[in-house]
C-alpha cells in the first residue's frame, strides 16, 4: 500500500515507442482505523523509472531494468495477459538507525507498464528506534488500507491477487506463522492485467506525486514460489528490477529469489 511505480529504466525494447511508465507500488497511504507511520506513507503505485542503461543479466537469464522504488521481478505482456499472481515471503527484521525510513513487500498486478495496481503486502517502517510491522492491500489508485492483524518479522506470508472478469480482484494475505487471513474483494475499473510482480519497495509519500521515501534496511527478503498465471515467474521471461541500495539475486527456476538490503545509496547508484 505504499509505493510508488518503480521507475524503471529497462533493459527492455522500447517496443511501445516510450519509455516505460513510472509505476507507483502500494505507496503508505492514510490507512483508516489503524495508527501508525504508514500515515503518512503510501506504499504502493506502479514502477518509477529514471532511465539508465537497459541490458539483460549475464547468462542472458533475465532482462533487467532500473526503478527509484522498486527491487525484485516482473513478467509483462499484452493488455489481459495476466490474471493471477502469487508469492510467499518471509517478514524481514528492520535495523533503524537514524530518520524515517521505510520498506514495503508486495505481490500483485499491473504497474509496471500501466496506471493502476492490484496490490496485497507486508511494511517494516522507522519512525523511531524501534521498527514497526503491519500488513496491507491496495488497489490503486485508490488508498493503501492496513490490517489490524499483528505482524512480527519471522512471519511466514502467503499472497495472491486474482482478476476474476469484469474489473473484480480477489487479494488474499495469509500469516501461516501467526494464523491469520485477510481476503479482499475489490473493483479497479480499467486494469490492463499487463504485468505481475513481487516486489520489494521503497514507498512514497501520502500524494500521488510524492518521491520514494528512504529505504529502511530490511537485511534480506526472500521470496518463494513466485507464480503467474500459475506458472512459475522463471519460465514466462521475467525483467529483474534493481532500485538504490538493493541487489537481486536471479530466479531459480521454482520462482524464488531474494532481495538486499546493500546500503549503496542513491549518489552511487546514479554514479554520482
Amino acid at each position: 500500500m505504499r509505493r510508488k511505480w518503480p521507475v524503471v529504466t529497462a533493459a527492455i525494447p522500447l517496443a511501445f515507442g516510450w519509455a516505460l511508465v513510472a509505476a507507483h507500488p502500494a505507496a503508505a497511504s492514510i490507512r483508516p482505523g489503524v495508527p501508525g507511520p504508514g500515515a503518512q506513507v503510501r506504499s504502493g503505485g506502479p514502477v518509477s523509472q529514471p532511465g539508465g542503461q537497459a541490458g539483460g543479466q549475464a547468462g542472458g537469464q533475465d532482462t533487467g531494468a532500473s526503478s527509484s522504488n522498486w527491487a525484485g521481478y516482473a513478467v509483462t505482456g499484452a493488455s489481459g495477459s495476466f490474471t493471477s499472481v502469487s508469492a510467499s515471503w518471509t517478514q524481514p527484521t528492520a535495523s533503524c538507525t537514524t530518520g524515517n525510513q521505510y520498506a514495503a513487500f508486495w505481490v500483485g498486478l499491473d504497474g509496471y507498464t500501466s496506471k493502476t495496481v492490484e496490490q496485497i503486502g507486508t511494511e517494516a517502517d522507522c519512525t523511531g528506534p524501534s521498527p514497526q510491522y503491519y500488513a496491507w492491500h491496495e488497489v490503486y489508485p485508490g488508498a493503501g488500507v492496513n490490517f489490524a492483524n499483528p505482524v512480527s518479522p519471522g512471519d511466514k506470508f502467503t499472497g495472491t491477487v486474482t482478476a476474476q472478469g469484469s474489473d473484480k480482484f480477489r487479494l488474499v494475505l495469509t500469516d501461516t506463522t501467526q494464523g491469520w487471513t485477510q481476503t479482499i474483494s475489490a473493483t479497479q475499473a480499467g486494469a490492463d492485467l499487463s504485468s505481475a510482480e513481487a516486489i520489494a519497495e521503497a514507498p512514497s509519500g501520502p500524494s500521488a506525486n510524492s518521491s520514494p521515501l528512504p529505504l529502511a534496511n530490511f537485511g534480506s527478503v526472500g521470496f518463494t514460489g513466485v507464480t503467474a498465471n500459475g506458472k512459475s515467474m522463471d519460465t514466462l521471461n521475467p525483467v529483474q528490477i534493481t532500485m538504490p541500495d538493493t541487489s537481486v539475486a536471479d530466479m531459480a527456476s521454482d520462482g524464488s529469489f531474494s532481495v538486499n538490503h546493500t546500503g549503496t545509496g542513491f549518489a552511487q547508484w546514479f554514479g554520482l
